[in-house]
This record gives C-alpha cells, sequence and structure tokens, in this order.
C-alpha cells in the first residue's frame, strides 16, 4: 500500500469524521460521498487549493456537528472562464 501524504491523511481523517457525524442526520451520508468524490479529482499538486477545501470542510463539520444542523447548504459554482462575446 502506498504511503500518504501529510495532507492526504488530514483529508481522510476529515472524510471519516464527516461520515461519522453524518450517520445520525438523514441524507448526509450520499452528500458527503458526492463532495469528496467531486474534490478527489483535484491534482495533488494543487496543495493551496486542497488545504482551502480542507478548512472549508473542518469548518462544515462543526456546522455539522451541532445538534441544530437540519441541511448543509452549498455554493453554486460559476464558470470563471471568460465568456466568448458574439456581435449580433
Amino acid at each position: 500500500m502506498a504511503r500518504h501524504s501529510k495532507l492526504q491523511k488530514q483529508v481522510l481523517i476529515l472524510y471519516r469524521h464527516f461520515l461519522r457525524a453524518g450517520r445520525d442526520k438523514p441524507g448526509f451520508v450520499p452528500r458527503i460521498h458526492d463532495e469528496f468524490r467531486e474534490n478527489a479529482g483535484i491534482k495533488k499538486t494543487d496543495v493551496m487549493h486542497i488545504e482551502y477545501l480542507l478548512r472549508r470542510g473542518q469548518r462544515q463539520l462543526e456546522q455539522l456537528r451541532d445538534a441544530n444542523t437540519k441541511q448543509l447548504g452549498s455554493f453554486s459554482r460559476h464558470d470563471l472562464r471568460p465568456r466568448k462575446r458574439t456581435l449580433v
């Protein structure tokens, strides 16, 4: 088995914590799986982005652990590529 970097270990630990915290709340586990799968394609060399998502995930985990939390919000993604202008 390959050895994981420190950052990879932190992500795996966060994933396990999310699964444990979401176990008692209906509908959370599939959402957790989807979110982590979606971000699994991030290149290992994109450390800044991974660290940002790790911090964001830790904040969301604290919210999920709150007994009053019933659902998690999500941000819609915007296409950051410049749009091609067409002349009509």
